[in-house]
């Protein structure tokens, strides 16, 4: 991959996009009501988590319905990232990016989906300077790309979603070779 923009700001204002992929937009919809209702069920969960990889299905599917309600619970009642993030992962099969996914398919206003393609951008225009592979992601990476993500946002007044997924394509349309070594 190669720089193509002075920055990733020039990057972001000359890709933006504010349109949501339909698929995504259709389960968001479906989801509207959970924050609200401050809790997600079973069926929900394993939506948000098959939308993001259906590589862990087994694990995800091994989580109690009371077990995810009781979770989800938890994390709609607090207002800390970190909080929200480790009673997720606490969830059998979910790690940071699943995490991430389901706050952001509960709050695309707020949250974006950390993902392999978004952090090599950001690390490609220096925005992040670790982990130049985008893998294995601590609470410390998410966090760093949560605020970023959130700032781009502000400046351009739109949702962390759509900074994300703005990322997300522009890697996509940049990318040679494989995505995963």
């Amino acid at each position: 991959m190669e720089e193509e923009y002075k920055n990733i700001e020039e990057l972001i204002k000359e890709n933006l996009s504010t349109e949501e992929w339909e698929d995504t937009q259709e389960l968001i919809n479906e989801l509207k009501n959970v924050r609200s209702r401050s809790y997600f069920t079973k069926e929900e969960f394993l939506k948000m988590a098959m939308w993001k990889s259906g590589r862990p299905k087994r694990w995800y599917l091994s989580n109690s319905e009371d077990e995810i309600i009781k979770i989800s619970k938890k994390v709609f009642s607090t207002n800390y990232d970190k909080r929200k993030i480790e009673l997720l992962t606490r969830l059998e099969g979910v790690q940071i990016p699943t995490a991430s996914a389901i706050l952001m398919l509960t709050d695309p206003q707020n949250y974006g989906v950390i993902d392999i393609r978004v952090w090599q951008v950001l690390y490609l225009y220096g925005s992040v300077k670790v982990n130049p592979k985008g893998k294995h992601f601590r609470f410390n990476n998410w966090y760093n790309y949560l605020m970023k993500i959130r700032y781009f946002a502000d400046k351009f007044k739109v949702k962390a979603r759509d900074i994300e997924r703005t990322l997300f394509s522009y890697h996509f349309k940049i990318q040679k070779g494989k995505l995963y070594d």
